[in-house]
């Protein structure tokens, strides 16, 4: 059984499910994507992503029309695996179709190259062997990465920043993806004590520190795992 939390990009809703292995991920059509397949080597009891990934799915799985196999999607911070400010950690990122063909992949690639569904699709020099895509939303901190969160945001991001504070025991009381006073005093505390501007958002210079020192560190005691 999985705790399943979708960000509603269009309203700033954030909705919770509880479904099992076999239960397809909430908003994708049919059995596309189960979420089982969506977790694939996470550990985790909870996962997230955005209604938006999953409308950029189904725009993606119509067009090519048979079955996409993917190996990695979902991953919390702590467990790594993936790059600094991966999408992956935030659940919008997909990488699909190390089981096929060489020329499955790039009418893959294609396909989701040119619905211009998706925020990024990876160059394929980049990715011989697999496709990648994921869907953003929010402008980067940095010139890649993650938005800029604050007090009253909402989502994704919301979630990693809470995630990776909890897991170097700056505890943020929940992982509910909702940036209120408890979020916010953990990550004051996290930046007077890291030499950064302590005014409680989250920017370019925090998040660059934050997700160095939280990337693939491992479960620690104090991670929230509900």
């Amino acid at each position: 059984m999985a705790k399943v939390i979708v960000y509603d990009v269009y309203t700033q809703a954030l909705q919770v499910y509880r479904l099992n292995e076999s239960d397809p991920m909430p908003y994708a059509y049919g059995r596309t994507m189960l979420i089982g397949e969506f977790r694939g080597s996470s550990g985790s009891s909870v996962l997230w992503t955005t209604n938006a990934a999953m409308e950029a799915w189904n725009a993606t799985r119509r067009t090519y029309g048979s079955p996409i196999p993917f190996r990695y999607a979902f991953k919390r911070i702590w467990e790594g695996g993936h790059g600094r400010q991966s999408q992956h950690y935030a659940g919008v990122a997909f990488d699909v179709g190390q089981a096929l063909s060489s020329a499955q992949r790039n009418r893959i690639w294609n396909v989701a190259n040119n619905l211009g569904v998706w925020s990024y699709v990876e160059p394929q020099s980049m990715t011989p062997t697999w496709v990648h895509f994921d869907k953003r939303y929010g402008r980067p901190a940095c010139s890649a990465g993650y938005p800029v969160v604050r007090s009253g945001s909402r989502g994704i991001y919301v979630l990693v920043l809470q995630d990776a504070l909890n897991a170097l025991g700056y505890t943020t009381y929940t992982l509910d993806g909702a940036f209120g006073n408890n979020t916010r005093n953990a990550l004051i505390s996290y930046q007077r004590n890291n030499g950064l501007t302590a005014d409680g958002i989250a920017g370019c210079a925090t998040w660059t520190r934050l997700v160095n020192e939280a990337v693939g560190i491992g479960k620690t005691s104090t991670v929230i795992d509900p």
